[in-house]
């Protein structure tokens, strides 16, 4: 299988599909001169993106399995809810911590050792018989969601030649939005079906077909130069570093609040049935899909202006639900505003953090990474708190507010950096 060369890539662990060019052009800026890819290079590619896919659905699976989880196990809504906040918190360290660790490792063993742990934490997932069972193989996930993410962010550039270097890019990360159109759906019919263990069980089964595939189809990948943990904190010194991830911070976490508890929201505030959550979530997912494509249009033209569609649509969609998305037909549509929005939210920040951290990339990657998966763990856990001390349609109302902030926290921030810094 041929190869192209080992330089390192700038691209985050959460870049969908339809990510802009100027978010990874310090890594395509060493690839070789362009040739066309063979289709071999387009299966290792692909092989990528399925494990991709297989990290980001496994995270989130929860969302629509919550309630049969806790009904099984004996645990509230928000107790529940710490089988997403434990990944994330996990995966937030996992990212820079594994990323050094393994420097001087071949990329392929890396990456399908931590399949092979996801595989591994789905299947215990799938027995367990309490609580602390099923969080101690989320803590796996998340060990393994760290490292993927970490890994699959730079291999674009050592699969495929220069000039493809994009479109692969594209493919590897389309694994999340697939995950969301389609995994995180596909989970909760099989758990209304067969319960929240086959469910789990699936995904096992799923991501050791993604092993395999990673195994057969990618070349050997010896280890390039690695991030230094030293360079992560010496970043917070730049203002538009410190803004991103502020606004980052806010708009991931207020979403996460909300959206970890939406499928109790959606049976007990509208009236939906059981039958009907994987429907409205794969709209969800449709809805992101069109999102990410549009912000990845527009946000290396006008990154400000494309931040401030996206936060404030999320805001106007979440806060509504709880007002007027008391029919079925309403919380379809706040909904599919609402997969519109978020999915501009990682192409938006990662554009933004691409460019203010242009000069070391890589650290830039790591510290975006671990607040992301900060932000996910917090938004659960903090969901999980109001769901149970208040209300569930609380989630929306807390959710709803930490967008708004961010929303207001972009738009008053003199540190937007609308054009890429000279290296």
């Amino acid at each position: 299988m041929s190869r192209t060369s080992d330089a390192p890539a700038a691209m985050s662990a959460d870049t969908p599909a339809g990510v802009p060019a100027d978010a990874f052009a310090a890594v395509s800026a060493d690839a070789p001169a362009a040739s066309r890819p063979s289709p071999t290079n387009w299966l290792a590619v692909v092989a990528v993106s399925a494990s991709v896919f297989s990290v980001v659905t496994t995270e989130m699976l929860p969302v629509g399995l919550l309630t049969s989880i806790g009904a099984s196990l004996d645990a509230s809504a928000g107790t529940a809810g710490l089988a997403m906040t434990a990944p994330g918190v996990v995966a937030a360290v996992a990212a820079p911590v594994l990323t050094v660790a393994t420097a001087r490792l071949d990329r392929r063993l890396v990456l399908a050792a931590l399949v092979g742990l996801l595989t591994a934490a789905n299947l215990l997932s799938a027995l367990a018989t309490a609580l602390p069972v099923l969080l101690s193989a989320r803590v796996l996930v998340g060990v393994a969601i760290g490292g993927v993410w970490s890994i699959a962010a730079g291999l674009a550039v050592r699969l495929v030649p220069a000039g493809s270097v994009g479109p692969a890019t594209s493919v590897i990360f389309s694994g999340v939005a697939v995950a969301s159109v389609l995994g995180v759906p596909a989970g909760a019919l099989i758990g209304e079906l067969a319960g929240w263990r086959a469910a789990f069980a699936a995904m096992g089964a799923l991501s050791l077909a993604v092993l395999v595939a990673l195994v057969v189809l990618l070349p050997p990948l010896p280890p390039t130069r690695a991030v230094s943990l030293g360079e992560v904190p010496h970043l917070l010194r730049d203002a538009r570093v410190r803004a991103g991830l502020a606004v980052t911070a806010l708009v991931v976490t207020g979403h996460f609040a909300a959206y970890a508890y939406l499928r109790p929201v959606m049976e007990q505030v509208s009236g939906v049935g059981a039958g009907l959550v994987s429907t409205l979530l794969l709209v969800y997912g449709v809805a992101g899909i069109a999102g990410n494509f549009a912000a990845g249009a527009g946000a290396p033209r006008a990154l400000r202006r494309t931040i401030l569609a996206v936060t404030g649509l999320l805001t106007l969609s979440v806060l509504l639900i709880p007002v007027a998305g008391e029919a079925p037909a309403t919380v379809t549509v706040l909904l599919a505003v609402w997969g519109a929005a978020y999915g501009g939210v990682s192409i938006s920040m990662q554009t933004w953090l691409a460019r203010a951290a242009s000069r070391v990339p890589e650290a830039g990657s790591a510290l975006f990474v671990a607040m992301f998966n900060i932000a996910i763990s917090l938004g659960a856990l903090l969901g999980g708190r109001v769901a149970d001390a208040v209300t569930v349609s609380g989630v929306m109302w807390l959710g709803g507010g930490l967008v708004a902030c961010a929303a207001v926290t972009a738009f008053i921030s003199r540190s937007v950096p609308e054009r890429e810094a000279l290296p």
